[in-house]
């Protein structure tokens, strides 16, 4: 199923509204006038900050003359919920960015990437992480990332993922010595996948450009969709759409994975990793 983030369907309808405006030749005061609302109004609205109804669409198609059905089917799409909040999750932000990227960059320090990690190890993180939580809350928090998951081999829908992880994470005995076993070896299996690609930063590598945090840099198949840098704190997470910062991290990334071991040599450390572990 190819699965469309509201955030991403807000935009577009909001790129639509704005190119059939200026298509008609009329500026936003004017056509805010027509249309009963503030300059200030319209422009949320063709910024994406606000979500423009089924109803003033169809205002808009009389007032610039029109007739768009595509117009229409966005503004009813941009009402729907993210298909994760079936499962109460909450994301920070961060499925309804990768729902809609074809291309992932992450750099990880102290865990495996999300998308590579096993069933045991992701339910190890997230009871850490809940405290006082319900054990079904666990699991869907599990269902979401396993969804997340099949883009890595989906034809329809794929997502392409570029991971970097610090040697700590592969030392971390997250869930037990067996369960971290498990994960290390379904690392091997992952990295067979065309759209997977995975090197390992070593300790002797020393003080390097990403010890200051890990971060995702995120890319859109649309043109006029910014690529978006995201950061993830203990109480919340930073997007970053401005060009010249997610640049930054992108020459970061570049820089550390010259850094990395190559391919083989990252498998040989994940596997002593998992020897150590026997």
């Amino acid at each position: 199923m190819v699965r469309t983030s509201p955030t991403f369907r807000r935009r577009r309808l909001a790129r639509r509204i704005r190119y059939l405006r200026e298509r008609a030749g009329l500026t936003q005061e004017h056509a805010a006038c027509e249309l009963d609302m503030s300059t200030s109004a319209l422009s949320r609205k063709e910024n994406g900050d606000v979500i423009t109804s089924v109803h003033e669409a169809r205002s808009m198609m009389d007032l610039y003359d029109i007739r768009d059905p595509e117009l229409l089917d966005l503004a009813r799409a941009a009402r729907e919920r993210g298909w994760w909040r079936a499962y109460g999750v909450e994301d920070r932000g961060y499925v309804d960015l990768e729902t809609e990227a074809c291309a992932v960059q992450e750099l990880s320090l102290m865990y495996i990437p999300g998308l590579l990690q096993t069933e045991e190890y992701m339910r190890a993180i997230f009871t850490a992480d809940s405290g006082m939580r319900l054990e079904r809350n666990v699991e869907n928090d599990v269902s979401v990332r396993t969804i997340r998951q099949r883009r890595l081999t989906d034809p329809e829908h794929p997502l392409e993922l570029t991971a970097l992880v610090d040697q700590a994470a592969l030392e971390r005995p997250i869930g037990g010595p067996r369960v971290m076993r498990n994960q290390l070896r379904h690392l091997f299996e992952v990295v067979q996948l065309d759209r997977v690609e995975l090197r390992i930063l070593p300790k002797a590598t020393g003080c390097h450009l990403g010890m200051a945090g890990a971060f995702v840099v995120l890319e859109f198949p649309e043109p006029e969709d910014n690529d978006v840098l995201f950061v993830s704190h203990p109480v919340g997470s930073v997007h970053v759409e401005k060009a010249g910062e997610v640049q930054q991290a992108r020459v970061v990334f570049e820089r550390l994975f010259a850094q990395a071991l190559p391919a083989e040599q990252s498998m040989r450390l994940i596997e002593r990793a998992a020897a150590e572990l026997q």
